[in-house]
């Protein structure tokens, strides 16, 4: 079951890109404040390269004048790659933090999991969250991994 408005976030796991290499991110940290969450189903891919993260670095000041104290993307993509494309993205730059759900585990338990042909872990289903203080306050999910209107930055701002 797919974490629904009014839930907890899950304990869990994640990774950051460090200097030194990957560190472990502790999923708990996402629980204090006003933190939007979103997800890609793959860092490098056209929708989520040439549209979702685009809709987040654009909009991280006015989402940040909103209250939101902190703006995180999560990508099934091991640290390297969400480091890499962190970078090439400009996410960094703006404040949006790129997190690696390595081997998809925190995907699945907010049951946002999805499968495809030739996928090792999964994927993640595209989708956008405000939560406050650890619970869910909006969540948008995107019927489709290939379109990104109401999980996009743009959208998410008119609910916060």
């Amino acid at each position: 079951m797919s974490i629904s408005k009014g839930d907890k976030l899950p304990a869990g796991g994640l990774l950051k890109p460090g200097a030194d290499g990957p560190e472990p991110f502790d999923a708990a940290e996402l629980a204090t404040g006003r933190v939007v969450i979103f997800a890609v189903p793959g860092a490098y891919t056209p929708t989520c390269t040439n549209a979702h993260m685009p809709s987040f670095v654009k909009n991280a000041g006015k989402l940040r004048d909103k209250g939101v104290s902190r703006i995180v993307c999560i990508t099934v993509n091991d640290p390297f790659v969400a480091g890499a494309w962190s970078r090439d993205t400009g996410a960094g730059a703006a404040g949006v933090e790129v997190l690696a759900d390595a081997d998809g585990s925190y995907t699945r338990a907010l049951g946002m999991d999805i499968q495809g042909d030739g996928w090792i872990n999964g994927r993640s289903k595209r989708y956008a969250m405000l939560v406050e203080d650890g619970e869910v306050a909006e969540v948008q999910v995107e019927e489709s991994p290939g379109s990104c209107s109401v999980s996009s930055g743009e959208s998410l701002l008119s609910l916060v």
